[in-house]
């Protein structure tokens, strides 16, 4: 009996492992567009899915950006300005992508533009603080996605959606993990919706990646720090400060700094004939941050304190 187990459950994965290795045709004419192209994930996703010979759409948020991308990569790459925080930076960018695809339809939606900062405890931000990141990561997310969404339904194409661990579970204050919360819900909202229309949606929710957006909390920190009450500087103490500050360096020594994993797995999303529904990049994903996501709540408040700096006067 064990036996007959065994070839099953081998004859599963291995039946797993052809489908995930059937891809798309056509790659040369299929168009992908990127959002947040000027480093990290969008970059290097836009040179890699370039020299696999797609026609690739990268919005970068600079000139420079722009001019930097173009000179890697090839004549079939374009690129144009895009702040994802402006409606009518989208529109333009709407109607730049239909005068570059004509009947095509769009293949590929690739939403990566985020950023991570302001950061740090939420009783050293204010309302504009969450409101900076919230309006790039989600609300700029779902501005783009609106627009371009008939041209991805028009291809039957595909849409991800960059979101991250924190998404999960909450490691750090400010906007950012309510950001990617939000990301995780109107993806799945999304998902459902698209399915009649044969479009299919992911979600990639990387562990901890050295990219630009991460190197600068430690400043943002600083900038917090500063800007609070000085009744709030006395109840964290700068104990609190500065171990919060250590703990912030520790995980950068930890990240990782393999940015192929995000954008190989994006790829997949993107060319693959049966791609996940979610994809988790990165060993502190899969083994520590989501099996910590489905944890009691207190058993997680618990394992966090021992990470976590006391404030001086917690009373």
């Amino acid at each position: 009996m064990w036996l007959y187990l065994a070839a099953l459950l081998g004859l599963y994965f291995l039946y797993q492992w052809y489908r995930e290795r059937q891809t798309v045709e056509n790659l040369r004419e299929k168009y992908v567009f990127i959002t947040g192209c000027d480093s990290g994930f969008g970059n290097k996703l836009a040179r890699q899915l370039d020299a696999r010979g797609l026609r690739v759409l990268a919005a970068c948020l600079t000139q420079k950006g722009a001019e930097q991308l173009k000179k890697a990569t090839s004549e079939r790459l374009k690129t144009t300005i895009l702040d994802v925080t402006s409606t009518e930076n989208v529109e333009a960018a709407t109607k730049w992508t239909k005068s570059c695809i004509g009947n095509k339809g769009l293949w590929g939606l690739v939403n990566n533009a985020g950023i991570c900062v302001p950061s740090g405890p939420n009783e050293w931000m204010t309302k504009d603080d969450f409101a900076k990141v919230i309006n790039v990561n989600l609300l700029g997310l779902i501005d783009v996605t609106l627009h371009l969404l008939p041209l991805v339904r028009k291809a039957r194409g595909r849409v991800v959606n960059i979101s991250s661990v924190m998404g999960r579970v909450v490691f750090c204050g400010g906007g950012y993990c309510p950001s990617k919360f939000g990301v995780e819900a109107f993806s799945d909202s999304l998902r459902r919706e698209l399915l009649p229309f044969e479009v299919k949606l992911s979600i990639v929710e990387p562990g901890a990646f050295i990219t630009p957006i991460l190197l600068n909390v430690e400043e943002y920190f600083s900038i917090q720090w500063h800007q609070t009450t000085s009744d709030i500087r006395e109840s964290y103490g700068q104990q609190y400060f500065e171990k919060l500050c250590k703990l912030y360096q520790s995980t950068l020594m930890t990240a990782n700094t393999n940015l192929s994993l995000v954008t190989d797995h994006i790829e997949h999303a993107l060319l693959s004939r049966y791609p996940r529904t979610r994809y988790s990049p990165g060993w502190d994903a899969k083994l520590f941050f989501i099996p910590f996501s489905y944890l009691p709540a207190s058993v997680q408040d618990f394992l966090m304190s021992f990470f976590w700096p006391k404030p001086a006067q917690p009373m």
